[in-house]
């Protein structure tokens, strides 16, 4: 399963946005590499919440590890603001922790999508990362716009030392989109040089969309919230 190559520590972070691509992605490859939960993130902000899975109690944010790959995961959608802290929470850990690259897995909104070819695009921080995308066919985020939650958290990152990859995937707004999220599984294996099946996620397509219903409900309140606050001056967006 695993043919890594690179011993460099590498974190990846997910949370509830659109069609809950960074959900899918990051829920997929923990399951899909055993990865073993070490620690969890907690704030005054966030309310009690907790997730039961196959009889276990897990906290809203969780980390796992497996060998040099880290996870740090959401399953709450948050807003701007909270993003500022959970993304410095990220950094701090991730200095404790010598990580030497972030990747952060997202959907982005697109009406013109192909359902069954959606498209990647990868957004860097540093230069040192424009050869990750050349060398694994990532078309880059060239012009647009980014706001609130993702705005957020890519803001904080990119005034680190720590090169982020910020992966985009096409994907339907309203709705989970696990035909997005195979995209994102086999680029993001692809970066991390690592072996994935996404025979199972394809299978289950409709059990996951009713399966993550109310959360993509949720999602959408805090995104729409967002637009509403970022409405005037919010720009349209531009994917090349």
């Amino acid at each position: 399963m695993s043919k890594k190559t690179s011993h460099e520590n590498i974190i990846l972070v997910g949370f509830p946005g659109n069609g809950l691509v960074g959900t899918f992605t990051i829920s997929y490859l923990i399951h899909n590499l055993d990865m073993e939960q070490i620690g969890e993130i907690e704030h005054p902000d966030i309310p009690p919440t907790l997730f039961i899975e196959d009889g276990e109690i897990l906290p809203p944010i969780r980390i796992y590890k497996k060998d040099n790959i880290f996870v740090i995961m959401s399953d709450l959608p948050f807003d701007p603001y909270l993003a500022y802290d959970f993304a410095e929470s990220i950094l701090e850990y991730c200095k404790k922790n010598d990580i030497q690259k972030i990747i952060m897995v997202s959907g982005m909104e697109s009406i013109n999508k192909d359902p069954k070819t959606p498209k990647i695009y990868g957004l860097v921080t540093h230069q040192s990362l424009e050869e990750t995308l050349y060398t694994n066919q990532i078309s880059k985020f060239l012009a647009g716009s980014i706001f609130g939650t993702d705005a957020a958290m890519i803001t904080v990152f990119r005034k680190s030392k720590i090169p982020t990859l910020v992966l985009y995937t096409e994907c339907h707004p309203f709705f989970p989109d696990p035909e997005a999220s195979i995209i994102a599984i086999t680029t993001l294996a692809k970066v991390l040089n690592i072996g994935v099946n996404t025979t199972d996620i394809q299978k289950k397509m409709e059990r996951l969309r009713i399966q993550h219903r109310n959360l993509m409900e949720e999602t959408i309140r805090a995104l729409q919230q967002q637009q509403l606050e970022n409405q005037p001056s919010r720009v349209p967006q531009i994917y090349r």
